[in-house]
């Protein structure tokens, strides 16, 4: 969804007592309410809040995605993963895909009342619903705005199948709601966890919870009767994509009790390219030229490379018991493209 969806909230001033903030909003944001917060967790962030006037939205057609449907309750993640495929869409609204994108988060604060509207309109048909395939929607902003209950809430009482894919721990203090929803729908969850090297982490994925951290919530979920998927993205080339680090990884996703490992190797659109470039100049610049040369063609690692990953996954995932099938709803994981457009075909540094 664009931004000629939004439109500003009523300047109500927050629950919380604070004003709004003073930075200037995006062009395309013209009147919606800004705000900043004290609390450590907040600083140097903006939000703007907005109220939407559409919220599942149809992928397009050419997407290659294996689902249809999709809610995103935000645009900007505080995770600011250097990799983040998201990261062009804030172009859209006159922000950059840089630090705007970390930093600037937009709220749809009618969440909620949008999905119970829409579900109940009647040409819908009860299609899954995605979330988490842009921006994640346990984010550190779901702790202030708590978006996501009202969302699970209008699925439930619709009975409406979905899906949430998340490297947010937060999740679990929707475990009563999710109990309540899989008691009358499909609903598949899953994590997102490419390595579990710390300084790595600490490095690409520096607004995340830890990858143990993730995958100790995978082992409540999956105690609490959920069959929850990990996806093992992104493998970064040279960083994580070596025999120790997927047995680590692996062996780390099988011991949390994960029903399925679905390895998916770095893949970096417009945005993101630009944005893990400038990281991997500074963090690991002997690897630039390895970049260059897997990431000439576009957007997508060579399918040589991607196969032999996958292969080796698959080694480790039998060594430790699990096998890389997909299960239940865990199926509706994206993949990458079999080739690149040829609008990603840019150059990396």
């Amino acid at each position: 969804m664009r931004w000629e969806n939004l439109s500003a909230p009523p300047d109500e001033g927050h629950p919380d007592g604070s004003a709004p903030a003073t930075p200037p909003l995006p062009l395309a944001l013209p009147g919606a309410v800004a705000r900043t917060f004290d609390t450590p967790g907040f600083a140097g962030m903006t939000f703007y809040e907005v109220r939407a006037k559409s919220i599942i939205n149809r992928v397009p057609g050419e997407s290659h995605v294996p689902f249809q449907w999709t809610i995103n309750p935000y645009r900007g993640c505080s995770h600011a993963c250097s990799y983040c495929y998201a990261r062009n869409t804030h172009t859209y609204l006159d922000l950059d895909a840089g630090d705007d994108f970390d930093r600037k988060v937009i709220v749809k604060v009618n969440a909620g009342e949008l999905v119970r509207r829409e579900l109940a309109a009647p040409r819908w048909r009860g299609a899954h619903v995605a979330m988490g395939t842009n921006v994640d929607c346990y984010q550190r902003a779901e702790g202030r705005y708590r978006l996501m209950p009202p969302i699970i809430e209008a699925l439930r009482d619709f009975a409406n199948p979905f899906s949430i894919l998340t490297k947010g721990t937060l999740i679990l203090r929707d475990l009563p709601l999710l109990r309540h929803a899989a008691e009358v729908t499909r609903v598949g969850l899953s994590f997102s966890v490419g390595f579990v090297d710390e300084a790595l982490w600490r490095s690409v994925e520096p607004g995340t919870p830890s990858p143990r951290r993730r995958l100790d919530a995978v082992r409540t979920l999956v105690d609490a009767g959920f069959e929850v998927g990990v996806l093992m993205a992104p493998i970064l080339p040279g960083l994580s994509d070596h025999d120790e680090s997927i047995d680590a990884t692996v062996s780390a996703v099988a011991a949390a009790g994960a029903a399925s490992v679905t390895p998916l190797a770095l893949h970096l659109r417009p945005g993101a390219r630009e944005w893990y470039a400038q990281w991997l100049a500074r963090e690991f610049p002997h690897l630039v030229p390895r970049y260059r040369e897997l990431y000439r063609a576009g957007a997508y690692a060579p399918q040589a490379y991607q196969r032999e990953l996958t292969a080796r996954v698959r080694i480790a995932a039998r060594r430790h018991g699990l096998h890389r099938g997909e299960v239940g709803d865990n199926r509706r994981l994206p993949e990458p493209a079999p080739t690149p457009a040829p609008a990603e075909q840019l150059t990396l540094l």
